[in-house]
């Protein structure tokens, strides 16, 4: 005897049913824990692979301002970058205009970490992509900046950033 499957519960709308909200939830999660697996490699968290980024692609920055912008609090932050600067991965230093700040800097350990992420990073992105071609690959982006945009995320910033706990997640 065959069972019949039951209705989904959940109406979908748009064209054919389309389930963009579940696809991007479904191949998110599937993104983050194969991309926690290829940095685990380089003995790094998610968390700490997109900061050395951050501060790779704008070094000197505070570490307020950098706080501020990824949306942790200020002393879950320092603890988070404690454990990565105690790692000689970044530097702290004060910063020459006014002292009560830190600026935050690749140590050179750092710039080798951010050498392998690279490598990581670009294999992660074709792993994700494979289905699709180039100009396909383009398309989605494009796609997805919109819908990030919408819903008004800060570009180049993960949102898990906000609820990050520096002992749990690895700092």
């Amino acid at each position: 005897m065959t069972e019949t499957p039951h209705p989904d519960p959940i109406p979908h709308t748009g064209p054919q049913g389309a389930q963009v909200a579940f696809l991007l939830s479904q191949l998110g999660e599937h993104a983050s824990q194969a991309f926690a697996r290829r940095v685990a490699d380089l003995d790094l968290t998610p968390a700490q692979a997109g900061l050395l980024r951050t501060v790779a692609l704008a070094p000197g920055q505070h570490q307020q301002e950098l706080a501020r912008r990824l949306g942790m609090s200020p002393s879950r932050f320092v603890a988070f970058i404690d454990a990565i600067e105690e790692r000689g991965l970044v530097e702290r230093r004060r910063n020459p205009k006014d002292r009560r700040f830190q600026d935050l800097y690749l140590a050179p350990k750092g710039e080798e970490a951010m050498r392998g992420l690279a490598e990581a990073a670009l294999a992660h992105e074709e792993a994700v992509c494979a289905g699709l071609d180039p100009q396909e690959r383009i398309a989605l982006a494009g796609l997805l900046r919109r819908v990030a945009e919408a819903q008004h995320l800060t570009a180049g910033v993960h949102p898990g950033y906000r609820r990050l706990n520096p002992k749990r997640d690895g700092a």
